[in-house]
């Protein structure tokens, strides 16, 4: 349990201070998977300081998928593989921990336990690429109380009061489709512009 505990605030200092909502279930399938060629590069929340830095090269030559590398203002690094999802007429990242086969072994302490890790996702709405990067997050505490007081509205369990969504992708889909201009499900927008070479 103090495992998990860890990986989930780890992950909420990578996003700038929120905890964002894990999904067991990707929310694409094959088709809904789309890629921008426009997303590849380094973006940061302020162009000249750059506090955080979210930095997207395409994962495979033949795989429609980003590695993202986040990175928060005291350096600390994540590694994810995000997907780029077209629901209707809205998109969304998917964002995965990479494998831990992506990251160097020989900096595991307990190598051995990252077998027992259960890769989850994220879901974050982007609201435009260009010319800036908008984006909005899960945020546990919201959507802890709008699950509380609607319990029906997605399949989850709580896990140390965290929700976890626990339904299918299409379930997934609706439910981010319905509720994608609802500020319980995603939270305040995040403005990053694009980093210029020196």
């Amino acid at each position: 349990m103090k495992t998990k505990k860890i990986l989930f605030y780890l992950l909420a200092g990578l996003l700038g201070g929120c905890v964002p909502v894990v999904s067991l279930h990707p929310l694409f399938g094959e088709k809904d998977v789309v890629f921008n060629e426009k997303l590849i590069g380094t973006w940061v929340d302020e162009p000249n300081k750059g506090d955080t830095v979210w930095d997207f090269k395409r994962a495979d030559a033949n795989e429609n998928a980003y590695r993202l590398i986040f990175s928060d203002k005291e350096g600390k690094k994540g590694l994810f593989i995000a997907h780029l999802v077209k629901l209707k007429d809205k998109l969304f990242l998917d964002a995965c921990p990479a494998p831990w086969e992506q990251q160097d072994p020989n900096k595991v302490q307990w190598w051995y336990n990252t077998l027992f890790q259960i890769p989850g996702h994220t879901f974050i709405k982007v609201n435009s690429i260009e010319p800036q990067l908008k984006m909005q997050i899960t945020d546990d505490e919201k959507m802890r109380e709008f699950l509380k007081a609607d319990p029906n509205a997605i399949k989850h369990e709580f896990l140390d009061d965290r929700p976890i969504f626990t339904a299918t992708t299409k379930e997934l889909q609706a439910f981010v489709l319905k509720y994608a201009d609802d500020n319980r499900a995603f939270t305040d927008e995040i403005v990053l512009n694009r980093k210029k070479n020196k």
